[in-house]
């Protein structure tokens, strides 16, 4: 039972996140990699990937926001199993935005302006 609470708990969180006034948070950035899951793990379109990633440059107006932004990517990345970094990497691009840094494992997060 408390596990299953644990769950909802976390679930709660990550749907709530992206509509939070406070600060930009790791649960923005990680329900959006899930959104792009299907395209950078080779399974499938691009389709609202590109959404997620115009919507995470325009939420991420501090430098604190783009280094938790780029600290959370590289987080996810190494985590979560099959991404393709060069798809990652070009995402910004192909979405036609300008990342405010390299989506990269070798990213120094902390140098982000």
């Amino acid at each position: 039972m408390a596990g299953k609470i644990a769950c909802f708990v976390v679930l709660c969180m990550v749907m709530v996140a992206p509509y939070a006034s406070e600060a930009f948070s790791c649960g923005q950035v990680q329900a959006g990699v899930v959104k792009c899951l299907p395209y950078l793990q080779n399974r499938g379109p691009v389709g609202q990937c590109c959404n997620v990633v115009k919507g995470l440059i325009n939420s991420a107006k501090t430098t604190q926001d783009r280094r938790t932004a780029c600290s959370c990517l590289k987080s996810a990345a190494s985590i979560i199993k099959g991404i393709d970094m060069s798809k990652a990497a070009g995402l910004p691009a192909l979405c036609g935005v300008k990342s405010p840094f390299k989506i990269s494992l070798s990213t120094d997060c902390t140098k982000v302006q």
